[in-house]
């Protein structure tokens, strides 16, 4: 039983089961969740946990992101490209490729693509990418480079907010008016925790999924860090890896575990920010 977390072990509910140690996970448009899997499966999940799976690459699927169509953005680790997925008919294309280490990807309110080249573990040689609509990937920083790993973006797109690994920490990097990086600023020390995915609420706080420990902390520019969700025993929470905020109010979390084979829903303590849908004609494609 946990006891100095805001929310209770009873409290989580299991949700999704059959998927194969999800990662990767996004809300589409058309308001289904998409989950990634070890094999390179994408999966859908409606609204009452059923699972259906869609297609599969033989990589390994990460991060995943989603168009106004809801074509899915889908990283594949094995293959180090981004996939566009169509889910009406399974059919997938390569999107972009030339990466390392790709992990995490995030779309601005322009159409930008922004994607987290973790590096090797260790080395501190992770960088942060960006494509442009209708464009190629480009070098955008390499300020973040202590194997950055999930992104968000700031509700005004002048920051984008970067999850690092190894050691970890949550940085913001400003988005400067021509496009470019500005310089990394700490944000949180999350000292021996390994994080994984952010994303970002109305209130201002942050909810980090941590590979290790099984842990979603919380953290606050007022409040500073605490802990929001954790499982000492690892098995309603199993290595959460990401999350995203659902519901008509935004206000319910579902998070994917590495360790597990099931998605976790937990009712947060505030509205997730809405996320970026480019339209096809701002990707030009």
């Amino acid at each position: 039983m946990t006891l100095h977390a805001a929310v209770a072990l009873d409290d989580m509910e299991e949700f999704a089961s059959g998927l194969d140690h999800s990662e990767g996970i996004c809300l589409a448009p058309d308001g289904n969740l998409y989950v990634g899997g070890e094999a390179g499966q994408l999966y859908r999940v409606g609204g009452d946990g059923t699972v259906v799976e869609l297609l599969r690459t033989d990589g390994f699927l990460l991060g995943l992101a989603a168009d106004r169509e809801s074509r899915i953005y889908a990283i594949d680790l094995v293959f180090k490209c981004v996939w566009r997925i169509d889910p009406r008919d399974s059919s997938k294309e390569l999107w972009a490729e030339g990466f390392d280490v790709p992990n995490w990807g995030a779309f601005d309110s322009q159409g930008n693509y922004f994607i987290s080249d973790s590096g090797a573990w260790g080395a501190s040689s992770g960088t942060i990418w960006r494509i442009p609509p209708g464009g190629r990937p480009e070098l955008w920083s390499r300020e973040s480079c202590n194997f950055p790993n999930g992104l968000a973006l700031s509700p005004d797109c002048s920051r984008l907010y970067v999850v690092e690994s190894l050691p970890g920490a949550l940085v913001e990097i400003p988005i400067e008016v021509d496009g470019s990086a500005g310089r990394r600023r700490m944000l949180c020390d999350m000292a021996e925790a390994v994080p994984d995915g952010v994303a970002l609420a109305e209130d201002g706080s942050f909810y980090i999924a941590c590979y290790r420990p099984d842990t979603i902390f919380r953290w606050h520019p007022t409040n500073g860090l605490t802990v929001f969700a954790e499982d000492p025993r690892g098995t309603v929470l199993a290595a959460p890896t990401n999350v995203v905020f659902t519901g008509a109010d935004r206000d319910v979390i579902i998070v994917p575990n590495l360790g597990r084979w099931h998605l976790t829903k937990i009712k947060a303590s505030a509205s997730g920010v809405p996320l970026n849908y480019p339209t096809r004609k701002q990707l030009l494609s």
